[in-house]
C-alpha cells in the first residue's frame, strides 16, 4: 500500500534550538499510527512542522504528502490538499461562530451540520463563538466536529484525551474512530487512554527529539507503563520492531 505521509531525515529548529533530529517514518494510506513520548520529546513540534508553522524551521530533510514534497508549502496549502488537525490547546475565537467555522472548513458546502453536531452533543454550541466558554470536553468535541466536517485524508490528532473526563473520552474516541475509518491518522498521546476506543495499527516512540523505537501499540504501551519511557526505549524487543 502507498504511503500517504513520508518524513525523511527531518531536523527542525525553533529559535535556534534543535527539537527534532534526523527523524524518519512513514504512514500508509488507511493506517493509524500512535505517537508516544514524554513531555518535551518533540511530539507537538513534529505536528506543527508537518502542518507548516513558519517558526518551525526545517534544517534538513523533507516531508512528502501523497507523494508531493510539501516541505515549503504554507499551512493553508497543506490543509487544502488534505491535512486536518485537532490541537491539544486550540485557540478561542472571539466573533467567529462554530457554524461559521464548519461552513469554512466543510468539504460539502451548504451542508446541514445539525446531525453531526447532535451526535457530538454540540448542537447547542453552533451559534456560540468557537471554544469561548467551552469546557475541556466541549473543546475536544468541537475540534472533532470540525474534522468530521472537513473529512481530511490525514488527521493529525494532538492529545485528544488530554483534560477530558471519562464520559467525553468515550464519546470523542468513538467519533475519532468513525472519522479515521478508511482514512489515515497520526495520533499523539502521552498516557494512551484514547487507545481504549481507537484501533491503532502501529506505534512510534519519540524520545529527546529522535524516533527511539516502534512496534505494536499494546506492547509499546505496556512497556511504558511498566518501565517508563527511559526503560521502554532501551527494551531490545521494542527496538527490533
Amino acid at each position: 500500500m502507498a504511503n500517504i505521509l513520508e518524513v525523511k531525515n527531518l531536523t527542525v529548529e525553533v529559535d535556534g534550538k534543535r527539537l527534532l533530529k534526523s527523524l524518519s517514518f512513514s504512514i500508509e494510506e488507511g493506517e493509524t499510527v500512535a505517537l508516544f513520548g514524554p513531555n518535551g520529546a518533540g511530539k507537538s513540534s513534529l505536528l506543527y512542522t508537518i502542518l507548516g508553522f513558519p517558526n518551525y524551521k526545517v534544517k534538513e530533510g523533507k516531508i512528502l504528502f501523497k507523494g508531493k514534497d510539501i516541505t515549503d508549502f504554507p499551512v493553508n496549502e497543506r490543509i487544502k490538499i488534505g491535512l486536518g488537525v485537532s490541537f491539544q490547546n486550540p485557540p478561542r475565537l472571539r466573533g467567529v461562530k462554530l457554524i461559521d467555522m464548519l461552513n469554512l472548513v466543510g468539504k460539502e458546502k451548504n451542508d446541514d451540520y445539525q446531525t453531526l453536531a447532535l451526535r457530538l452533543k454540540m448542537d447547542g454550541f453552533l451559534f456560540r463563538d468557537v471554544n469561548r466558554g467551552f469546557s475541556g470536553g466541549e473543546i475536544k468535541r468541537s475540534e472533532i466536529l470540525q474534522l468530521l466536517v472537513q473529512q481530511p485524508d490525514l488527521a493529525l490528532l494532538d492529545e485528544p484525551d488530554s483534560g477530558v473526563d471519562l464520559e467525553n473520552i468515550e464519546l470523542v474516541g468513538k467519533e475519532i474512530e468513525e472519522l479515521i475509518k478508511d482514512r489515515s491518522a497520526l495520533l499523539i498521546t502521552h498516557h494512551g487512554h484514547i487507545l481504549n476506543y481507537i484501533s491503532a495499527d502501529r506505534a512510534l516512540v519519540l524520545y529527546e527529539g529522535r524516533l527511539a523505537c516502534q512496534g505494536k501499540p499494546d506492547k509499546i504501551l505496556a512497556e511504558i507503563k511498566e518501565k517508563g519511557y527511559s526503560g521502554c526505549v532501551e527494551c531490545p524487543e521494542c527496538q527490533r520492531n
